[in-house]
């Protein structure tokens, strides 16, 4: 015998960060020397990580002391070179290893300008384009931190032991032990180790991590059912397809690493400048070597052509756009990820979980008996669920709470695990629960009652739950998977903002995916595929348009995030190799935001190309007079750090 209110529950729910939850009590603030020794461990942290700018910073300023304005000036010159020689070949070195690997960078004439300041002996000069070239990449080091890997976390998540049935006798046994033919036991709550046939009357499954499906699967006896879906109902026992290796789970876990491996190398906005500035820069320098006949005319040309525009002020506009993202809630990992949602031309949703809310909730009650209408049916339901943990349960708790149903009073509560709940609310005698349960044990028919329900509202792709009270059908809940608010305005806005196409993909059926993308605007949707043809059509999508935004959740949606020219994941309720695949992760759970990041990448490269147009511009300028002699490298190198700070403050708009 048991008893319990609706309050009880009810307060539960609430408390796990629902807008209905109450004001939710702060921490209060860490004390000052708290924060002081936070902040000096991240100095230490950027310090052990990149040396070079703050060596370069402090050699060119205890230089200048020396140098000006202590009675051993010849110490400053001194102090410079050694400066030189310490930050500046280890960046020589580093850029000439990736030239030989092929990879063509905005660097290399801050690589060819060191070397000149070495062997003419322009140490002040050189040092400046040290700060400048190292500072660039502490830069983006302080903006973007890459999770650990994707793989790791895939495999964490996987089951590591099986529960194998001999004889009388149940084994745990390591999953990689299972062979095709075992015997396995799947309780409730396991995640199923191998592919496999149900081999128990029935099983319901969560099969969301794979197809994207919210609402709860019944299999029957001699179904087929894939790795790493959840056994929510009682447990079951299932007959072994394929070895763990083989699975639908390991399968996920290739396809990541794969679409990680074939993912190609995106030109960075500074390095598509760099393709022709670099040549052009050195035409310039050796013209102006023949002109003057002086190497040091190179050196002023390299000098005053340092491409400080995208050597440090394309990561200042890139790190303000990724803290004004993170203001809205959109984490992002990459300078190129916030560069490339900027030219999305295909943007392409998952559905559950992303376009849909991916939890059940009640579309609808219809009543099926007199009875004192549809809100004592939601009362004498939600007093039963609950007491229960089923997902839909918990939405017909949250349907009651949003209509403040008030509380009933339950005793003599029966859980059926995975089908239903029966007990005593108020002194009637109520059942929820599923067809088959309410079959096998409380009513013989419900053809009539099913027919009734069919003809008044759409249930396909819709989950059925009826009650009984007292041995009567009084009504049936309708569950389905509600579209996220806002999302058709999101598909317009986006079509806006210049996106060519917007695509729907799903594990889901046909009917559910046609009537989610009709109802938000998306003319084009693909149903039914699993996480490989997801992967096949993202890449599709790359080739014909371009740059391709993949948006999900789940873990069928891992690999297609990667394989993505910028994978968004929702990180807020999603799983989380989905976060470890994408590019960029959404903190809150709205996935409208995506309209922001591409909005903010806009904004960002358009900013970014100003700054390196005025630069480039200038430096161009400057280049021409230093090619005939009339710049010395000291006056080139300070010339082209004002405009440094002119393209600087230019890309400090995009915050």
């Amino acid at each position: 015998m048991s008893s319990a209110t609706v309050e009880r529950p009810l307060s539960r729910a609430a408390g796990r960060g629902s807008a209905e939850s109450g004001p939710v009590e702060t921490s209060p603030r860490p004390p000052r020397a708290a924060l002081l020794v936070s902040r000096l461990r991240a100095f230490g942290r950027a310090l052990g990580l990149y040396p070079i700018p703050f060596l370069a910073l402090a050699g060119l300023a205890a230089g200048s002391f020396f140098r000006y304005l202590s009675p051993w000036p010849q110490a400053g010159s001194w102090i410079w070179f050694g400066t030189l020689l310490a930050g500046g070949l280890p960046l020589v070195v580093r850029t000439g290893r990736r030239l030989l690997g092929g990879k063509f960078a905005s660097d290399v004439i801050a690589m060819l300008a060191i070397l000149a300041a070495l062997l003419l002996d322009q140490a002040f000069a050189g040092v400046i384009i040290v700060l400048m070239q190292s500072g660039g990449e502490a830069l983006d080091w302080y903006a973007f931190h890459r999770a650990s890997s994707s793989l790791e976390e895939l495999l964490r998540r996987a089951p590591r032991v099986a529960h194998r049935r001999t004889d009388d006798r149940i084994d745990d046994v390591p999953v990689e032990a299972v062979r095709v033919g075992d015997r396995l036991v799947l309780r409730t709550g396991d995640v199923l180790p191998v592919d496999g046939i149900v081999a128990s009357a029935e099983a319901l499954l969560d099969e969301s991590t794979i197809s994207g499906e919210p609402l709860p699967r019944r299999r029957a006896s001699g179904e087929s059912v894939v790795s790493g879906t959840l056994n929510v109902g009682p447990p079951f026992e299932l007959v072994a397809e394929r070895p763990a290796g083989e699975s639908q789970y390991a399968r996920i876990v290739e396809l990541v690493r794969s679409a990680q491996e074939r993912k190609p190398t995106i030109l960075r906005l500074a390095d598509r400048y760099a393709v022709w500035f670099t040549p052009l820069t050195l035409a310039v320098a050796a013209i102006g070597w023949w002109f003057t006949n002086s190497p040091q005319t190179a050196l002023s040309v390299l000098v005053v052509a340092t491409p400080c525009p995208l050597i440090i002020a394309t990561p200042i506009a890139v790190v303000g756009a990724v803290n004004r993202a993170s203001d809205r809630g959109l984490v992002v990992k990459s300078g190129v990820a916030i560069e490339e949602i900027g030219r999305a031309q295909a943007v392409v949703f998952d559905k559950t979980g992303t376009i849909t809310s991916g939890q059940p909730e009640v579309e609808r009650i219809v009543e099926l008996a007199p009875t004192s209408g549809v809100s004592e049916i939601l009362r004498w339901s939600a007093a039963l669920e609950a007491l229960s943990s089923h997902p839909l349960a918990a939405a017909i708790v949250r349907a009651a709470r949003v209509a403040r149903t008030p509380a009933g009073t339950v005793t003599e509560v029966e859980e059926f695990p995975g089908a239903g709940m029966a007990g005593v609310v108020d002194g009637h005698r109520v059942v929820v629960g599923s067809a088959s349960l309410v079959r096998s044990r409380f009513h013989r028919s419900l053809e009539a009652e099913i027919a009734r329900v069919r003809s008044e509202t759409e249930t396909r792709g819709r989950m059925l739950s009826f009650v009984l009270v007292d041995g009567v059908v009084v009504g049936a809940v309708l569950f389905a998977d509600r579209v996220r608010p806002g999302v058709h305005e999101m598909v317009d806005r986006l079509t806006q903002l210049g996106v060519r196409h917007v695509v729907l993909l799903t594990g889901d059926s046909e009917a559910n995916a046609r009537e989610v993308a009709e109802g938000v605007g998306i003319r084009e949707w693909k149903a039914e595929l699993l996480p490989e043809q997801k992967v096949d059509h993202v890449r599709a999508y790359r080739n014909r348009y371009g740059s391709t935004v993949m948006v999900g959740d789940g873990i069928n949606d891992a690999a297609a995030l990667a394989a993505a020219s910028v994978g968004v994941a929702m990180g807020a309720r999603g799983a989380a190799i989905s976060a470890e695949a994408a590019d960029v992760v959404l903190l809150v759970d709205d996935v409208t935001r995506v309209v922001e990041g591409v909005s903010l990448g806009q904004r960002m490269v358009r900013i970014a190309r100003q700054g390196i147009l005025f630069g480039l511009g200038a430096s161009l300028i400057l280049m021409t007079i230093a090619a005939a002699g009339h710049i010395l490298p000291a006056f080139g190198a300070v010339l082209q750090e004002l405009i440094d700070v002119a393209v600087i403050f230019n890309a400090l708009r995009v915050r």
